[in-house]
């Protein structure tokens, strides 16, 4: 919980958000520009479950991504 410490110090959230944040799923689809930052930023925040889609294929000018 020390990793989240900056968001349970909120008054709004607290340790019972972060708990609600460990049990959520979210499904990101498409990981392109967009999804591949807030798929990273939910990581971060402590969500429970992530799932990602992408039916893209793999190409030299998107591996950056």
């Amino acid at each position: 919980m020390d990793r989240y410490r900056r968001q349970i110090i909120l008054p709004e959230f607290g340790v019972e958000g972060q708990a609600k944040l460990k049990r959520a799923r979210c499904l990101v689809i498409g990981t392109g520009g967009l999804g591949s930052v807030v798929s990273t930023y939910l990581a971060r925040m402590g969500i429970g479950e992530l799932g990602l889609v992408d039916s893209d294929k793999l190409e030299l000018s998107n591996l950056h991504r």
